[in-house]
Parts: C-alpha cells; sequence; structure tokens
C-alpha cells in the first residue's frame, strides 16, 4: 500500500482553520515531493501547495500568506495548516506522493467546506 492517506477535512466557517495531515506508507525522505491539491464541483484540480525532498515549498497564489505546508520525516507525514479559509476554498483536498517522473500516487481526497 503506498497510496497517501488524507485526514483532517470538515465543515469550517470563513475565517476559520483547518489542518491536514498526509501519512505516506512509508518514508517521505524518499520522495520526491508531496504536494496538496484541490479540486471543486465543476472545475480542474489545482495544485495548492507542494513541499520537496529538500523541504523547498511552493504555493499558489491563491493561498499564499494563508496556508502552510510541512513535513515531520518521523511521522511521515505532510501537514497543511489552512487559516483564514474563505467559502472559495471549499473543494476536496487531495495529497499527491511523487517518487519521480513516472511514479504518482494519489489520496483518496478529503472534503474541506467552508461556510460563509
Amino acid at each position: 500500500q503506498v497510496q497517501p492517506v488524507e485526514s483532517g477535512g470538515g465543515l469550517v466557517q470563513a475565517g476559520g482553520s483547518l489542518r491536514l495531515s498526509c501519512a505516506a506508507s512509508g518514508s517521505i525522505s524518499s520522495i520526491n515531493a508531496m504536494g496538496w491539491y484541490r479540486q471543486a464541483p465543476g472545475k480542474q484540480r489545482e495544485l495548492v501547495a507542494q513541499i520537496s525532498r529538500d523541504a523547498t515549498t511552493e504555493y499558489a497564489d491563491f493561498v499564499k500568506g494563508r496556508f502552510i505546508i510541512s513535513r515531520d520525516n518521523a511521522k511521515n507525514t505532510v501537514y497543511l495548516q489552512m487559516n483564514s479559509l474563505k467559502p472559495e476554498d471549499t473543494a476536496v483536498y487531495f495529497c499527491k506522493a511523487t517518487y519521480n517522473t513516472f511514479l504518482t500516487y494519489w489520496g483518496q481526497g478529503t472534503q474541506v467546506t467552508v461556510s460563509s
């Protein structure tokens, strides 16, 4: 089982916070990059944030200053701290583990709903 497993989604009011977790099946130090993506109804899946093996981070413009991606190598887990949530952040959030160009795994997703 190498599919990452997401958790932490839920319902929150606008302005609130949630922390998503993505647990990998093995050591995340062997994974080139782990990322969070999201897909809202009727929209394409889009990158939210990504963290590389060397801890380099990348964020979509629409979450800069609000979301923080981090990793805990000891727990083989990547987190997405989401603050100042907006109704437009409502989506299914997916975790993606990229081992190399040809090998990636997606989690099943976790629903985040932000009420106005």
